[in-house]
């Protein structure tokens, strides 16, 4: 089977899973791993939960599937309906959902989306989708052209549009060099900056994430940096969109990481926790103006996926969003969230351990060869991996990743486990992270 199989890397050998149970993943040697990482931020509700399956296979068999330009289904139209009213302010009342497969179709999506709402406009010139360097939103040519992670845009530069990026809000390493709060969030400002540079009337849209996710490793902004971002957009006309493929669905202690900060984008993107990876899901939420516009323009989004709105996913999120609901789930993320920040306090004993950060159970842990300096390690030395690997070997699943300097440089492990993790499983995940880090920094 695995020659069969076109893997991530040719040069990694992979476990092979047979089984989960809440935190927990089995594979076929017999050996029990528990999933600090939640696949990436993905698995929300744990492993094997009965319920789900039963769910997805009531509907597979009364109607497994029909095209979304044909037919629409109640599993969709439900689902549609509970996640704006998760969402935050006017989108409870006048928002519509349309769904993908997951989040890079959720930014694709979102990014075609608002080029036919500025068209419908009478404002064909807005055509730049302005991100963040350091940001991530998905895989495919649209979404990697907005990523602003120069490691994975690097072979297919060539490919990608260059509508601009402006520089990440980063405390931690501040591209301004500047220090919060005597700052007053000036990196908040160069997307004013951008914008008058290039013209207001040819920026579109700006997309970031709430939290950035797994290219700078769980960073906060702090207050008044998104406040401020909004504000911006709507003082040039500029759509906002929220990534929350990863920070959203309760994944940082609120229905949606936007909330912390009282800010309602014009889009909200869903994916990951959505379906808590029992189906792959994603969403894009759209305000009533939006959809509005659309509606009463051409009355039709010049736009669709084989898979949108299927129904067996839609039931997987429904049945997900009941699990959560029922078992106050959400309620649970930010107590265990700083339950894990407490017990990761003891690796900054480590000398490599240059700042541990996160939001709900959302967690970094950067590391650094000098904690003065905060110099980074070498790429080559593949740091994090090396300490995935440690990790890996104590039974714990964590998420490494390269590149939170610079795209190259910078070394930081993302945790991101299930909503129902135990005060026992986090000082295990504590407890291993803190034994591969010390044995990765001696080999």
């Amino acid at each position: 089977m695995s020659e069969a199989l076109f893997p991530r890397s040719f040069r990694k050998s992979f476990p092979r899973a047979v089984r989960g149970e809440g935190c927990h993943v089995f594979t076929a040697d017999g050996k029990k791993y528990l999933d600090a990482a939640g696949g990436a931020a993905v698995v929300s509700i744990g492993h094997g939960v009965a319920a789900i399956g039963e769910a997805m296979a009531a509907q597979a068999r009364r109607l497994a599937f029909v095209h979304s330009s044909q037919f629409h289904t109640e599993a969709a139209a439900c689902l549609a309906e509970r996640l704006r009213h998760l969402a935050p302010g006017e989108f409870r009342q006048t928002g519509r959902v349309f769904f993908t497969s997951g989040g890079s179709e959720a930014t694709e999506t979102a990014l075609k989306l608002c080029r036919q709402y500025f068209i419908e406009r009478g404002e064909p010139r807005r055509t730049r989708m302005v991100a963040r360097w350091q940001s991530y939103h998905g895989s495919t040519l649209g979404a990697l052209a907005v990523s602003g992670n120069l490691k994975r845009r690097a072979t297919y530069q060539p490919l990608l549009a260059d509508w601009g990026h402006i520089a990440p809000c980063y405390c931690y390493r501040c591209p301004l060099g500047l220090t919060y709060p005597d700052c007053h969030v000036a990196c908040a400002d160069e997307l004013e900056k951008f914008v008058q540079e290039v013209g207001p009337e040819t920026v579109a849209a700006f997309i970031v994430e709430p939290v950035v996710g797994a290219t700078l490793g769980a960073v906060v902004p702090p207050d008044g940096y998104l406040q401020r971002i909004a504000e911006i957009c709507r003082r040039y006309g500029i759509l906002l969109i929220a990534d929350e493929v990863m920070t959203g669905m309760g994944r940082t202690g609120k229905k949606f990481g936007v909330e912390h900060w009282g800010v309602v984008p014009d889009i909200i993107l869903v994916g990951k926790g959505v379906a808590s990876g029992y189906a792959p899901l994603g969403a894009v939420v759209v305000s009533g103006e939006v959809a509005e516009t659309i509606a009463g323009g051409s009355g039709s989004f010049e736009h669709g996926f084989t898979y949108s709105a299927h129904a067996v996913a839609a039931a997987a999120g429904l049945a997900v969003l009941d699990h959560l609901e029922q078992n106050q789930l959400f309620a649970r993320v930010a107590p265990a969230g700083e339950q894990l920040l407490k017990a990761l306090e003891p690796l900054k004993n480590l000398p490599v351990v240059g700042d541990i950060r996160g939001r709900g159970l959302l967690v970094g842990v950067e590391l650094v060869k000098d904690r003065t300096s905060r110099e980074p390690f070498a790429p080559e030395q593949k740091l994090a991996d090396r300490i995935y690997q440690a990790a890996l070997e104590e039974g714990v699943v964590t998420y490494p990743i390269q590149g939170c300097v610079d795209g190259e440089r910078g070394d930081h492990i993302l945790l991101a486990p299930p909503y129902i993790v135990s005060g026992e499983e986090i000082a295990e995940i504590a407890r291993a992270l803190e034994q591969a880090i010390a044995r990765a920094i001696r080999s």
